[in-house]
């Protein structure tokens, strides 16, 4: 198994979560929903907003992925240490989703903590998110 994937269990950041995976549908439905209103959020001008839901459109994704192998995770960065571990070195999962949930993160803690945002950088997170739950989606076979 993977020693950083190991190391987050022993810590207590990612934790065994027996019937995890009755959670999954419910996380995928708020993906969902977040995607809409990134979506309203950018039509309307608001990039903060739509960086901010795009980014935790493909976090609560992530986290059904996660659930469906009844893991929990206990922070933000956890997530992606179990999608490698569980999905990417699987060959599951592209390691390149993983990295626009990084690049998402980053720029949703750019907006909400410095206020700093951008039309492209709302734009880049929908469309990264966009094909994020559509894969994720495919992988749970909930489409």
């Amino acid at each position: 198994m993977n020693p950083e994937f190991t190391k987050f269990i022993e810590s207590g950041k990612l934790i065994a979560y027996p019937g995890a995976h009755e959670m999954v549908a419910k996380e995928l439905a708020v993906a969902k929903s977040d995607l809409v209103d990134a979506r309203d959020g950018f039509d309307a001008g608001r990039y903060k907003w739509s960086t901010i839901e795009g980014y935790y459109l493909m976090f609560h994704a992530s986290r059904a992925l996660i659930y469906s192998r009844n893991y929990r995770e206990k922070s933000h960065y956890a997530v992606t240490v179990a999608l490698k571990a569980l999905f990417v070195e699987e060959k599951i999962l592209d390691i390149r989703f993983v990295r626009d949930l990084l690049n998402a993160m980053n720029l949703r803690e750019a907006a909400d903590y410095q206020a700093e945002f951008s039309k492209e950088g709302a734009e880049a997170v929908i469309k990264a998110a966009e094909n994020f739950i559509e894969t994720t989606a495919t992988i749970l076979k909930l489409n």
